[in-house]
């Protein structure tokens, strides 16, 4: 895919509509993205960024995403939006910064929206942020819903577990599907479910369902790109395909430069610069 249109003006971004759109169509494809650097080199490939706040365990080495912060993520976001071009980009509301109010929820997310840039935000959360996902959806701001594992409600769940293999908690997520899209969410993510309960959400809500270990079947799939790529740990997730394993190409690269350092074999003479010549030479 080209950042440049046919007759070389930049490539417009994909908005939030066409994403919305594509329910039922071709699949979209959704990496994270904290920085930059990253960003333009996914870019030309995905159809939206996430600015995940897992960053607080992938860049910052927390435990959990609990500890990350509402200007963490709009320094990060604000990062994304300034290396990417064409991708749509949405940014994650951290903890403790929408749950309280829907007012609360809209002066965290209004921050975010103008001192990133981005095109929408991501909050975890279903019928009980239903009326929150109504109240920033009315007021401009478009939002990307979470429900199954959510994350930030991990201590609540005992852990990162898979949500909803008995039919109790199944029917409860079927719910919260239902409450977000009624909402005005312009998709939602589908985390940690059973793959037949991921299917039938799909099939029953007309707003795209991002699957992250949730089904095939899902209008969509994000993964974590660091797992994606094998940047971040040495355990991968059973929903996790790692495309690549860059930390043992790191570790030989550090190694090599390592070693070259102690042989005083780096810098060699191509690496350094030459005196000024005289004045008239």
């Amino acid at each position: 895919m080209s950042t440049s249109s046919q007759d070389g003006a930049p490539a417009r971004r994909i908005g939030v509509p066409e994403i919305r759109a594509r329910k039922g169509g071709e699949p979209i494809v959704s990496l994270t993205a904290y920085t930059a650097p990253m960003a333009e080199a996914l870019d030309p490939h995905v159809d939206f960024l996430l600015v995940g706040d897992s960053l607080g365990m992938v860049l910052y080495g927390f435990e959990s995403t609990l500890p990350v912060t509402l200007d963490m993520m709009i320094a990060h976001g604000a990062a994304v939006v300034r290396g990417s071009k064409r991708a749509c980009i949405v940014v994650d509301m951290p903890f403790a910064t929408y749950e309280a109010s829907p007012a609360a929820a809209f002066e965290a997310a209004s921050r975010v929206m103008t001192e990133t840039g981005c095109a929408a935000v991501k909050l975890e959360g279903g019928v009980a942020m239903a009326e929150t996902i109504a109240f920033l959806v009315a007021r401009g701001i478009p939002v990307l819903a979470h429900i199954g594992l959510t994350p930030q409600s991990s201590n609540t769940f005992g852990g990162f577990r898979v949500q909803g293999r008995d039919e109790a908690r199944a029917q409860q997520i079927r719910d919260d599907a239902v409450a977000v899209a009624a909402a005005g969410a312009f998709g939602v993510v589908i985390e940690g479910v059973p793959e037949t309960l991921g299917r039938d959400i799909t099939a029953s809500i007309d707003i795209p369902t991002i699957g992250i270990g949730a089904s095939p079947a899902c209008d969509g799939q994000i993964l974590v790109t660091e797992d994606m790529v094998g940047l971040f740990g040495a355990y991968t997730p059973k929903f996790v395909k790692r495309y690549a394993e860059l930390n043992p190409q790191i570790e030989a690269a550090a190694v090599a430069y390592a070693g070259d350092v102690r042989a005083r074999t780096f810098p060699g003479s191509e690496h350094c610069f030459g005196d000024a010549k005289p004045s008239g030479d």
